[in-house]
């Protein structure tokens, strides 16, 4: 995950520097298949970055989160949308963060 997280780290720092990849990553959320059409701009930027993995990294982030909180049981918190990096990634960039 830590690789994932790096590869997101540098879009993202290009993607503030360059207005027209950020509104191009932005506008993935219109996509029918916004996952994907954010991971085929990521990999024409030259970042290895599939559905996948950002299904993947977000599942385990979460379980991590999760056994960390009240042991994992049952009583541990929902962390609504803390699991999803695509949207994370979005809000980072429409923020300016």
């Amino acid at each position: 995950m830590n690789n994932l997280v790096d590869l997101l780290d540098q879009l993202q720092k290009e993607a503030k520097a360059d207005p027209a990849l950020r509104e191009a990553l932005l506008r993935t959320r219109n996509d029918p298949n916004p996952i994907r059409a954010f991971c085929t701009i990521c990999r024409a930027r030259g970042y290895a970055i599939y559905e996948m993995d950002l299904a993947m990294a977000g599942e385990e982030f979460y379980a991590e989160i999760k056994r960390s909180t009240n042991g994992g049981g049952e009583n541990s918190p929902a962390l609504e949308g803390e699991d999803d990096f695509y949207e994370l990634f979005l809000a980072a960039l429409e923020s300016g963060k």
